[in-house]
């Protein structure tokens, strides 16, 4: 297994995680941030949650890079909704693995008011938890509880991805 998504709602820590297992686990990590488009992007800085029409060519994007890359991939992604999570599968030939970075809404709330300068405004943040479908049993992945200290956390992370490598 070589592709892997590092989900969840804005502030579990994608960017965080993934730059560490850019460096533990010898993958190249990619914030899926940088695949949105302007539009997705000014939208959400003004408060607009995206619909799925906005979210399609996005997801379509990481589905497409992690199909394209050579050699192992995180990619921080929301991938909030089955949906979303099934059309980035669609541009892979092989299983992608999904770790769900999850915490209670509450540690969340707090993560985002202290990030100052990023483009997702906290007000969004209780538009993606009512979004948010856990993963499902026929879904490859695992969930990470990031409200642990951020050494657990990767940990945790790093001991899935080097147990699912191959």
């Amino acid at each position: 297994m070589r592709c892997y998504v590092l989900m969840g709602v804005s502030g579990c820590g994608k960017s965080s995680v993934g730059t560490a297992l850019q460096v533990l686990c010898d993958m190249d990590f990619v914030d899926g941030d940088d695949l949105h488009p302007r539009d997705n992007i000014n939208k959400m800085a003004q408060g607009m949650p995206l619909n799925d029409a906005d979210r399609a060519p996005w997801l379509a994007d990481v589905g497409r890079m992690l199909a394209q890359h050579d050699g192992a991939i995180a990619i921080g992604c929301s991938a909030l909704k089955k949906k979303y999570r099934d059309w980035i599968r669609e541009h892979v030939a092989e299983p992608v693995h999904f770790l769900h970075l999850d915490a209670p809404q509450d540690v969340l709330a707090q993560r985002v008011a202290h990030r100052p300068g990023h483009f997702m405004p906290a007000s969004l943040l209780d538009s993606q938890f009512a979004t948010l479908e856990r993963l499902e049993n026929d879904e490859w992945g695992g969930e990470i509880d990031i409200a642990r200290p951020f050494d657990q956390v990767i940990k945790q992370s790093e001991d899935y991805v080097r147990g699912t490598m191959i």
